[in-house]
């Protein structure tokens, strides 16, 4: 991190303080709307996560942060606010669209409420959970069952004469996770379409403040199951921020190849669903065998279909040797040019594009609005990309070459995104594998010890678009609070804006071209 670059963006306060890569800058409640406005509308700074943490063990108030990316800087700026003898803060949703939910959420399980927020309903707790208990509050034990409350929930309405709505779920045929979806319709045209979701809600955050650090680790490789690398290296690199444990070279080349295998296989598995969606077996089959032939090469190199087990604080447990690394880039040669041979045949079928071209389209401005990341975002001109603003593991050392980007919006634009994705991650893996160095696969074994009243921020480029996690220790170096953020919290709200004027029969393909995570959302 450029100290200097880094000040550029730096609100006019005196007590600034830098801790590793972070630089953090309290701020009064009365300026906070002010300087967070600054950094997102005038330095054009993205917002990576807003949350609270529970202070009133040791300094007796709540605190507010918002963090912020510097990108090519691999740098965050995180103000924040003290809420001492008060449970009120602004509310910056009337400037910033983005902070909507991230409010919602500190609403529901801190109790502090955002004034001027318009839309201040509780969010993922449903309205069986008592309203006057906050979860995240430290007063509240993880082990405790509350009484069962008997709220409603309001879904919006559309009136007008031949309205009708179709709900559906939360229940879907298939394996899949539950969430609901209720659509108003006028004649065949979706008007509204809302998402409600919550119903894996698993109290991830809060457990993360009572289980051992090895356990926390196996708890991040839960939030997302698809995700479970990516997830579990965000975490694990914000610990190693904190503890000042560094991965050895030839660990950070792992990390990259292990990710961008996590990248292929829920890549493949996409591109073969967008094509059964629409009808076209062959495409849908051929997905599914690749991603299945991928998985399997996981399965091989760490004993695991999901590559969990494999991240810890300071390096990796499962290494690659030299004849598995020779087979893996034989495998993976064969893999691009079978799926090269099937995207070649896919390309030339009339009814696939039709369907695919048009349906579930998302503008620019309304994806900027929300925050939306990864492939969506990427599907409107959006080109953010962690894995080259926050460059992590090895990805400085090689090269993904340039963002990928289309500018349609429509589920054919987030269908090539991930195809060209493809291309970029097998180049990865095969530069990777061509220069791993050398040498150990974890730091030497010594205790990991945190730093005292610090924060961390660690962010990864997952599948669907980069995954952020943010920890905060006391006093006494312990881990108060961890707090996610999968890219799935941004993108559900977009849904809705892609699903309307399309057909309710379109939904499948609109919805499967974002692929959402209904755990990851939840947490």
């Amino acid at each position: 991190m450029n100290q200097q670059n880094v000040q550029q963006h730096l609100p006019k306060e005196k007590n600034i303080k830098f801790c590793d890569n972070v630089a953090m800058v309290e701020v009064s409640a009365s300026r906070i709307e002010e300087v967070v406005s600054g950094l997102y509308n005038n330095n054009h700074l993205p917002l990576k996560l807003i949350t609270a943490t529970d202070e009133n063990g040791e300094n007796e108030c709540f605190n507010m942060w918002y963090i912020f990316g510097v990108p090519k800087e691999n740098a965050f700026i995180v103000p924040y606010i003290r809420l001492q003898k008060t449970t009120e803060f602004p509310s910056l949703t009337p400037r910033i669209h983005e902070a909507w939910n991230y409010e919602r959420v500190i609403q529901t399980f801190f109790g502090l409420t955002p004034v001027g927020h318009p839309d201040p309903k509780p969010i993922l707790l449903h309205e069986n959970w008592p309203t006057d208990i906050f979860p995240l509050r430290k007063n509240f034990a993880w082990d405790t069952r509350p009484k069962e409350s008997r709220g409603t929930y309001a879904f919006q309405k559309v009136e007008g004469e031949g309205i009708y709505e179709i709900p559906v779920g939360p229940i879907h045929a298939g394996i899949i996770e539950p969430g609901h979806f209720r659509f108003s319709v006028a004649g065949e045209s979706i008007v509204l379409l809302e998402p409600r979701l919550g119903f894996t809600h698993k109290g991830s955050e809060k457990l993360f403040e009572t289980l051992s650090l090895d356990d926390k680790i196996r708890l991040s490789e839960k939030i997302s199951g698809d995700s479970s690398f990516s997830h579990s290296l965000a975490f694990c690199q914000a610990l190693e921020r904190l503890s000042g444990n560094t991965a050895p070279k030839r660990a950070e080349y792992l990390r990259l190849i292990y990710a961008e295998l996590e990248r292929l296989a829920n890549h493949f598995g996409d591109i073969g669903a967008i094509m059964l969606d629409t009808g076209f077996n062959f495409g849908g089959a051929h997905g599914a065998r690749l991603r299945e032939m991928v998985m399997r090469i996981h399965e091989r190199l760490t004993g695991s279909r999901f590559l969990r087990g494999v991240n810890t604080v300071g390096g990796i447990t499962r290494d690659i040797n030299h004849e598995e690394k020779e087979i893996l880039f034989i495998d993976l040669s064969k893999i691009l040019k079978d799926f090269s041979e099937v995207i070649g045949i896919a390309e030339n079928s009339a009814s696939l594009s039709n369907r695919l071209k048009g349906t579930g389209v998302l503008s620019a401005q309304i994806a900027k609005d929300r925050g939306v990341v990864g492939v969506a975002g990427k599907a409107v001109g959006i080109q953010h990309d962690a894995r080259i603003d926050y460059p992590y593991s090895a990805y400085n050392e090689i090269s993904i070459g340039n963002i990928p980007i289309e500018h349609g919006g429509d589920v054919y634009a987030r269908f090539r995104i991930r195809i060209e994705e493809v291309h970029a991650s097998v180049k990865a893996i095969h530069d990777a594998l061509d220069k791993l160095p050398e040498g150990n696969i974890m730091a030497s074994d010594k205790d990991i010890i945190f730093k005292k009243n610090a924060i961390a921020v660690g962010i990864v480029e997952g599948w669907r678009g980069d995954i952020v996690y943010f920890i905060a220790t006391d006093s006494n170096g312990r881990i108060k609070r961890v707090a996610p953020r999968d890219p799935s919290f941004l993108n559900w709200p977009a849904l809705g804006d892609a699903g309307f004027d399309n057909v309710v029969p379109d939904f499948p393909l609109i919805n499967k071209s974002f692929n959402l995570s209904y755990s990851g959302n939840d947490l």
